[in-house]
């Protein structure tokens, strides 16, 4: 009742105060955070997000829909493993060989259950930002329908596991499989999370107002995430190299038309099944080569940006 009530006076406080609205999901109050560049008078911010997850045998996405009713599964199972065995180390060569930053959403169970793997991707990208992403993708998710309570412990072993394997606390915070619920901003606000991912609806940077605390909610549209367009809309790296180019080249348009228009700002969320592959890897290394000639693109990782904003 009391947290009920604690929203309430949240959400009137947001048609009074000074640049709040209520979030139209939420309903938390909800604030524009103007961004007039970025470092180096940069215009527009792309970060690349990397999914490093654990999913589970049986569970995960499929390359062959028809082929799950199999048992065993071996075509999709092999799928998801060659995303693991060959995708994540060559996702990090990529980044490294670039020289660009690169943010991994980490499940919290993925270094121990595969220690050789994490092992030799933290040697090759030493400094990636890490994002808390749950404990896995599927048989541990958040428990959306168990109370605010519930979502808070859960938050806290998933970071407390990720600093044990990892050594660094997350700042951030990205929900398993992209389902989360208005419990879960006030959970991880309580936890200490500085900033989410579970922000889809802008080019700009926001600050929500949970009953907890605030968050800095940083952009990551749903239409620029690689696995949704390759599995469910059947788009090609070859097709997700156009789509990342022409993304980001509109938003450097847009700044170059109306240079006093804010900043912008977008998360790329890019996975080792897709991406990891050659091919995908090959489209990967023509948007960073072609967006890094950009004056007005700042290429960074999700930290720097909360960094940015918190200092500005």
């Amino acid at each position: 009742m009391f947290g009920l009530v604690l929203v309430c006076l949240l959400m009137a406080a947001a048609t009074t105060t000074s640049g709040y609205r209520p979030d139209p999901v939420t309903g938390f109050p909800q604030q524009s955070i103007v961004v007039d560049s970025w470092p180096g008078d940069k215009k527009v911010a792309v970060c690349f997000v990397f999914y490093v997850e654990v999913w589970g045998f049986g569970h995960g996405p499929d390359f062959r829909p028809d082929m799950v009713k199999r048992k065993p599964d071996l075509v999709n199972e092999y799928y998801r493993q060659y995303g693991i065995n060959e995708g994540i180390d060559r996702i990090g060569r990529l980044f490294a060989r670039l020289d660009v930053p690169l943010s991994v959403a980490l499940s919290a169970l993925f270094p121990d259950q595969r220690p050789e793997i994490w092992a030799s991707f933290r040697e090759i990208q030493p400094g990636a930002s890490i994002i808390a992403h749950g404990m896995n993708n599927s048989t541990e998710q958040l428990p959306l329908a168990q109370g605010l309570k519930a979502q808070e412990v859960y938050v806290r072993k998933t970071l407390d596991l990720v600093e044990k394997s990892v050594g660094v606390r997350p700042k951030g915070w990205s929900s398993p499989s992209v389902y989360a619920n208005v419990d879960t901003y006030t959970a991880t606000a309580a936890e200490g999370i500085k900033y989410s991912l579970d922000a889809m609806d802008s080019d700009e940077l926001s600050r929500l107002q949970t009953p907890s605390g605030s968050l800095l909610m940083i952009p990551y549209p749903v239409v620029t995430v690689d696995m949704g367009q390759n599995l469910a809309r059947q788009q090609m790296p070859v097709m997700l190299e156009q789509l990342w180019t022409d993304y980001v080249m509109e938003l450097v348009h847009e700044a170059e038309v109306d240079p006093d228009r804010p900043a912008t700002v977008v998360a790329i969320g890019i996975h080792p099944f897709v991406s990891g592959t050659p091919s995908g890897a090959a489209a990967l290394r023509r948007v960073l080569e072609r967006i890094k000639e950009e004056k007005l693109v700042w290429l960074t990782d999700v930290d720097s940006i909360y960094d940015h904003a918190l200092g500005q």
